[in-house]
């Protein structure tokens, strides 16, 4: 089971439901039954979702009276997203250096060398 707080973060980002909830969240705040609604799942399975965001740190609970309303905590988003802006940067380059291998032996197709035009009128 993931420790670290990152790993948390992308496991629970792992669900297309609690990437639903947080797209939710991010309009303010909300109940668990606002929350519910559009799923055809029960709140208790809502619930469960909440609990997986609440412990990686990506929403907050507050119980005001008898409500539990939830909002959207940015921080674990934002360490996330740098994590993953520096592995594109990576990916970034390395598609820079193919791109360029590749219309390298692009030229050397389209313009045969000297050498390679020598080879083909010897072969007639």
């Amino acid at each position: 089971m993931a420790t670290d707080q990152l790993s948390k973060v992308f496991s629970a980002l792992a669900d297309p439901t609690r990437r639903d909830i947080l797209t939710r969240l991010g309009q303010g705040d909300a109940t668990v039954t606002e929350l519910a609604d559009p799923f055809p799942i029960s709140l208790p399975a809502i619930s469960r979702h909440l609990k997986v965001l609440e412990t990686a740190g990506l929403i907050s609970r507050d119980k005001r009276a008898q409500w539990r309303t939830n909002s959207l905590e940015a921080a674990p988003l934002k360490e996330a997203t740098t994590w993953m802006e520096h592995l594109s940067h990576l990916w970034d380059d390395r598609f820079s250096r193919l791109d360029a291998h590749l219309a390298a032996m692009k030229a050397l197709q389209d313009n045969p060398t000297d050498t390679d035009k020598e080879e083909e009128s010897t072969d007639d």
